[in-house]
């Protein structure tokens, strides 16, 4: 079962009014590009101690964090939400690379007693954003995760908070339906995903995506800024390389959000500066369609080159304006 598959019949908006009650009302919408890879056994948690880049050590029962995969030489191969569910923890990752890592991960439990599975048909995830978000949600639900990162366990679903006012829902599927039906009664209007990859971006949330698998070190995604690295867990795959950047200052390229005149944007699109000699300054890390027929995105680029100003896919393309984020860079 799939989101796919229980609104069929419905359609999903991303126009005007979508982005109007973005922002001053509340949205929904169902993540379909991500999946859920769900380890469980007794020996989980040292294992994804010493695979990721987060302090896995330190994940309660209720809390959620970033967290990233990486090459033995320091480079993301895929970047998580991290949350537990019970006896499981559980990685929300970007559908189009899941079974990859999923593959590669099993491939180091060896004698660890863990196991590794796919739950993306029997967790489905929704998002739900906007100033009123909390009250439509607690008038279904009841009570609420309190701040960011925070999860509730309820009945049927896991409530997890995140920056921005957002929050996201892994719903067990035989009850998905009927709660995306309660949440439309109470007036939250749904919306496609492109309209919650906007709220990422807007969040500076990185997510890596096959479009950028294998390109960026973690501090480049500014993974550090949102608790998606420890410094002090030991080692994992990339560590040295990551913690060689952190306390060496050699960090040259950082995540940026700008916003952009054009028609279409998406995930690996390179980004230039005059200064590079014709080569590409950075990368887009992620793209949603914003308003007034322009386009928000997370660019990966050198430091360097925002005093020249960058342009989408050519020195002489659009120039991307800076935008704020909600940390410090």
């Amino acid at each position: 079962m799939a989101w796919t598959d229980l609104l069929a019949q419905g359609e999903l908006g991303d126009g005007t009014s979508e982005m109007q009650a973005l922002a001053t009302a509340t949205v929904m919408s169902p993540l379909a590009g991500f999946g859920i890879i769900a380890f469980s056994g007794e020996e989980t948690e040292p294992f994804l101690q010493g695979q990721l880049s987060s302090d896995i050590r330190a994940l309660g029962e209720n809390a959620a964090q970033y967290s990233s995969y990486s090459t033995p030489k320091g480079r993301m191969l895929a970047s998580f939400l991290v949350f537990r569910r019970g006896d499981d923890y559980c990685l929300q990752i970007a559908a189009e690379l899941q079974e990859a890592i999923q593959k590669r991960l099993s491939m180091f439990v060896m004698r660890s007693k863990t196991k590794a599975r796919d739950v993306s048909s029997d967790l489905l995830l929704l998002g739900v954003a906007g100033p009123l978000a909390a009250e439509k949600l607690s008038a279904v639900l009841g009570d609420l995760p309190e701040g960011d990162f925070a999860t509730l366990h309820k009945e049927h679903c896991t409530v997890i908070a995140l920056p921005g006012k957002r929050y996201q829902l892994a719903i067990a599927s035989d009850a998905a339906l009927a709660l995306w039906q309660q949440l439309a009664a109470s007036g939250v209007l749904p919306v496609a995903e492109s309209l919650w990859r906007l709220s990422d971006i807007r969040a500076g949330s990185p997510w890596i995506t096959s479009a950028t698998s294998d390109a960026f070190v973690a501090q480049m995604a500014n993974m550090e800024l949102i608790g998606g690295v420890s410094f002090t867990k030991g080692c994992y795959p990339g560590q040295e390389i990551v913690a060689r950047t952190q306390y060496l200052g050699k960090l040259k390229r950082r995540m940026y959000r700008a916003s952009i005149a054009t028609e279409h944007a998406e995930a690996g699109q390179e980004v230039f500066s005059s200064e590079m000699n014709g080569q590409a300054s950075g990368k887009v890390m992620l793209a949603a369609p914003a308003d007034q027929g322009r386009w928000e995105i997370l660019v990966v680029a050198q430091i360097a080159s925002l005093e020249l100003g960058l342009h989408l896919g050519a020195v002489d393309g659009p120039k991307l304006e800076i935008l704020d984020l909600p940390y410090a860079v």
